[in-house]
Parts: C-alpha cells; sequence; structure tokens
C-alpha cells in the first residue's frame, strides 16, 4: 500500500504550516494498493526521536474502506466529516497535534493501516488500544515519514 501527500515527500521536511509553529493542522494524505479484503483503515503518526520515548501526534481509525483520502486540517471532534474516529493523542486532545520537537530533527511517521474488520473502538482510544483492537486485522500498511526541526 502507498502513502503519500501532496504536503512533503517521503524523508523530507514537514512544512512549518503543519507544525506547533504553523497553523498546526493536519497534512492532506492519500493512499493506493489497499488489498482485497479491506473493510477499513486506522492511521498513526508517531515520533520515535522524542526525548521521553515515542510521542504519538494522531490516532484516527474506522475511516471507511471507500475513503482513499484525508483532506488538510481533519477536525480535532470524535468523527470527523471526513470519516473514522478519532483517538487520543500524547497532547492529551483528540485528533491531529502537529510536529513539536523540543530540539534537533525528529522523524514523524505517518503509518495507515488496512484492516480487514471495522473496530468496536468508541472515540478517543489511545495508540496502544488501538494497536491491540488491530492484532490479528491488518492486511497492509503503508508509511509516509517527515522530518521536522524548530
Amino acid at each position: 500500500m502507498t502513502l503519500t501527500s501532496t504536503a512533503f515527500a517521503d524523508g523530507e521536511a514537514v512544512p512549518r504550516r503543519y507544525t506547533c509553529d504553523g497553523a498546526d493542522v493536519s497534512p492532506e494524505l492519500t493512499w493506493s494498493g489497499a488489498p482485497p479484503g479491506t473493510q477499513s483503515f486506522a492511521l498513526i503518526c508517531d515520533d520515535p526521536d522524542a526525548p521521553a520515548g515515542i510521542w504519538v501526534h494522531w490516532v484516527l481509525y474506522d475511516i471507511p474502506v471507500s475513503v482513499s483520502a484525508l483532506e488538510e486540517g481533519i477536525e480535532s471532534i470524535d468523527h470527523p466529516s471526513s470519516g473514522g474516529t478519532h483517538g487520543t493523542n500524547d497532547f492529551r486532545r483528540l485528533g491531529y497535534g502537529g510536529p513539536c520537537p523540543p530540539g534537533g530533527t525528529h522523524r514523524y511517521y505517518f503509518k495507515l493501516y488496512a484492516l480487514d474488520t471495522l473496530l468496536d473502538l468508541a472515540p478517543g482510544a489511545t495508540k496502544r488500544q488501538l494497536l491491540q483492537a488491530m492484532d490479528g486485522h491488518v492486511l497492509a500498511e503503508g508509511r509516509l515519514m517527515g522530518t521536522y526541526a524548530r
């Protein structure tokens, strides 16, 4: 499965607009190549370079199988109009929280999962809860990595 963005290419810098130093809105994402049997998608964005360990920036799940793109600036509410259900990020809020590293260059991994089921998770699930619910249901994964330094 392929995951891309018009905002930045894999391995390139995330533009300031999508960070805490800018508008802090989610970037546009598009995907293709979901395998047969896909029933929903889930998205996790995290930073493995955070000083305290992996920092979760975005958790979105139960994205309908009919969706193959997320527009820029997804609303930070339980059920955004683009589809899906928001989980809680490590900023302790729903929706997207952009790159905001305390220092140095950090990597931000956007990971999209094709699942063979819809998940039975209420809004606000954590990354850990999402990963547990997805266990045994992942058909494919697409990744996009961007960097950011302040």
